[in-house]
């Protein structure tokens, strides 16, 4: 008998839930492109009530949301701001340069999150011409080359105080928003207050198979659709993957803090391993940890392989493992039975 996967490369990787299915099969749908599919319609008004905003858009992805939102706020020739680990910046394709013509000032932060006061030194003065005018900040919460951190709420506060002083727009990629608002003990409507638009997926903890939405004014969601039909991403109908989302976000948030319990546990073995020299601070469901330097990192691959147990390598010496949907409590005593029985 084959031994079961233990997959924890990502929480994108999971799969519909059995409810999940027979809900996305009772949705009634039409043409979206002409605004026609009444579920999309639902998931749309559904998210922009949740966050206190004005309207919102279904996106088959979350890099298509984001690069949506850059183009709305950016100009060719100007810049946005964001950490150096930013998910726009590093896992985009260079999508920003390319699809809005702007460039990224990167600010040193820390696990992917930076202080109000490093903003206020990188953002441009606009009498100096010469220089590329800053227009947009990005903030990623939670920050995924960070390990799952959350930003202090008051921190985003000052953020916003500081782009509006300067008449900067503020986008935030919440991609897995919503781990932080279950960690943080936060609501949705926190965050619209502070951001001109906010991109959240549907398809990693929530568990759907795909989807982002944007959120912003009732102006910026009409920009949204020409954008959106311009990358290529019109759909038709697409009321069956949104229905989806509607279940995920009446049934899949609060037990994020499941798989935020989980990540913890697996934390606590790593902690205690002779393999690992750091392990990052754990918030939420990623874990990120350095194994010691004298140690071949493949043969610890190897070593989980074995057992049927995939992480992923992020480079720099850095290893990560993901708890999601599909993690089962069974699987997590296997993963802290392998871990814990490391070869020395």
């Amino acid at each position: 008998m084959k031994k079961e996967e233990i997959n924890l490369i990502s929480d994108t990787i999971t799969r519909p839930t059995e409810p999940m299915l027979e809900y996305m099969m009772k949705a009634k749908v039409g043409d979206d492109v002409f605004g026609a599919d009444p579920t999309v319609i639902d998931l749309q008004d559904k998210v922009a009530e949740m966050f206190g905003m004005e309207a919102a858009l279904f996106f088959p992805s979350g890099t298509m949301a984001n690069q949506a939102a850059i183009k709305i706020h950016t100009q060719p020739a100007e810049q946005l701001i964001c950490d150096k680990w930013s998910h726009v910046y590093n896992y985009e394709s260079g999508g920003a340069s390319f699809h809005s013509g702007v460039s990224c000032n990167l600010i040193d932060g820390d696990r992917g999150m930076f202080k109000a006061s490093q903003l206020e030194d990188h953002i441009h003065d606009p009498e100096l011409y010469y220089l590329p005018k800053s227009s947009l900040v990005v903030v990623e919460n939670t920050t995924n080359k960070g390990g799952g951190a959350c930003w202090d709420y008051t921190e985003l506060e000052k953020v916003r105080q500081i782009s509006s002083a300067h008449k900067l727009a503020c986008h935030l990629d919440g991609a897995r928003l919503f781990n932080a608002l279950v960690a943080k003990n936060e609501s949705p409507k926190q965050y619209g207050g502070l951001f001109d638009t906010i991109s959240i997926c549907l398809s990693k903890g929530l568990g759907a198979p795909i989807g982002s939405v944007l959120l912003s004014t009732k102006d910026n969601i009409k920009k949204a659709v020409r954008i959106r039909k311009l990358f290529g991403g019109g759909m038709r109908q697409v009321g069956y993957l949104a229905a989806a989302g509607i279940y995920a976000l009446d049934h899949h948030v609060e037990r994020l803090a499941e798989d935020h319990d989980k990540a913890k546990k697996i934390g606590s073995i790593l902690e205690k391993s002779e393999w690992v020299s750091k392990v990052e601070p754990i918030e939420t469901n990623i874990i990120i940890f350095n194994l010691h330097k004298h140690l071949d990192e493949s043969m610890f691959l190897q070593h989980l392989e074995k057992a049927q147990i995939k992480i992923i390598s992020m480079g720099e010496g850095k290893l990560r493992i993901v708890t999601h949907l599909d993690f089962t409590d069974s699987m997590l005593e296997k993963v802290l039975y392998v871990l814990e029985s490391m070869p020395g």
